[in-house]
């Protein structure tokens, strides 16, 4: 009898057991397809998607490579979330949980990274360059910012043997309109930067630099203004400083000899000395005709267009090129006016400083027969070859002979009848 009613009960208890296997709890599935967008400096929103009909979601982030249970955690109900206060130009990691019911949890997604964008440049001339985001990381590395367009001139103008740095940035879904082979049209809040550094030893540029300046120009209002901004000793920051002064600067150049200048960082009114057309603040260096040359691997009028960063004109075949004046398969006399174009032109130009002082104008495009060189070659011979103050030529931006740009200078002009 007790084997029968031990059977009864066995049988009751599986019966129960299967009828309630309907109840069994289903897994709590992992969310798939994260990704990321409206990404921002300091935000960004992250959506995935899930299989399951009733779930919240919790979200680690921190920046990557951080451990799970030591990043920043929070809890939603929607297949998104906004997250903000991030720092600029710094990569997230990014895991989520599905959480069905308190004890029905998924695993944890495999990592999920994205990268916050760099800050926005500031167009505005503020104490220190560091506000200003022009450059990434730490500042005397020089690394551009990512809006930054990096250029070069086909002719430098001489400053002392200083090398230079030269890039622009245009406001966010703005171009440059193209206005013939001269300057073209830069759109407000546009920035111009040059900043001027001596290699320790040309020699070796990894042994560094010395950072003596960083020019701005930035349009405002549709006017160009100008300001300087000084680094200090420690190559750490730069000051807006618009006196100017005297920095003593010492480097070894490629041929191993030890040199000194007394580097003058003009004032801003010397700035305009330099920079004023008719009475207004113009830029000098990135003319069509100057840029139209492969730059860091492409033709850089090209890579403006390709980039949607000029408009006006498709195909750059049609500019000319500002020759480079030492390069020796040019003629000599295009190699001069070259040198003299970028050195010279923009005082003795039409509403330029020299305008009234002098009937010299050395822009390249100007006939030989309209530019008075040959009525003032003596001049140009003495000044050229002198750094006496408001005697030698040019003005401002030197202390020294150039001795490579006025060999070429002084064989062009002996060569004039």
């Amino acid at each position: 009898m007790l084997k029968k009613y031990s059977f009864i009960l066995l049988t009751t208890l599986l019966l129960f057991a299967c009828n309630n296997d309907d109840d069994l709890i289903a897994a709590c599935d992992a969310v798939t397809n994260v990704s990321s967008n409206t990404i921002t400096s300091n935000s960004a929103t992250i959506t995935w998607e899930d299989a399951n009909t009733t779930a919240l979601y919790t979200i680690e982030y921190g920046v990557t490579g951080f451990s799970l249970g030591s990043g920043t955690s929070t809890s939603v109900s929607e297949t998104s979330l906004s997250v903000t206060g991030l720092s600029a130009n710094t990569t997230y990691d990014v895991y989520i949980q599905s959480v069905c019911t308190t004890n029905n949890v998924s695993m944890y997604t495999d990592v999920y990274s994205f990268t916050t964008n760099a800050p926005t440049v500031i167009a505005e001339f503020r104490p220190t360059l560091s506000e200003l985001n022009l450059f990434a990381g730490d500042l005397s590395n020089l690394e551009i910012t990512p809006y930054g367009f990096e250029y070069d001139l086909s002719s430098k103008l001489f400053t002392d043997y200083a090398s230079k740095q030269r890039f622009f940035v245009l406001p966010s879904g703005e171009k440059l309109t193209y206005d013939g082979e001269g300057l073209p049209i830069f759109p407000d809040n546009s920035v111009i930067v040059k900043t001027f550094y001596y290699n320790i030893d040309d020699r070796d540029i990894s042994l560094g630099q010395k950072i003596i300046e960083t020019r701005l120009l930035i349009k405002i209002n549709g006017t160009w203004e100008s300001g300087d901004y000084k680094w200090n000793d420690a190559q750490t920051e730069a000051v807006l400083d618009l006196e100017g002064s005297i920095v003593p600067v010492t480097w070894i150049d490629a041929e191993g000899e030890t040199n000194n200048v007394n580097y003058e960082i003009p004032s801003n009114t010397d700035c305009f000395t330099c920079h004023q057309s008719s009475n207004s603040m113009t830029p000098i260096g990135p003319k069509m005709r100057t840029i139209n040359f492969d730059f860091n691997g492409s033709n850089q009028i090209q890579h403006l267009i390709d980039n949607e960063m000029l408009e006006g004109i498709t195909d750059p075949s049609g500019i000319g090129l500002l020759p480079e004046w030492d390069d020796t398969s040019v003629s000599l006399e295009r190699r001069a006016r070259a040198y003299m174009d970028i050195n010279c032109a923009h005082c003795h130009t039409a509403g330029g400083f020299c305008e009234e002082q002098s009937a010299l104008r050395l822009n390249y495009e100007i006939p030989y027969e309209e530019s008075s060189i040959s009525e003032s070659r003596f001049s140009i011979l003495a000044r050229i070859q002198n750094t006496i103050p408001e005697y030698g030529m040019p003005l401002i931006g030197r202390t020294i002979v150039h001795d490579e740009g006025i060999e070429v200078l002084i064989e062009y002009i002996n060569s004039l009848e």
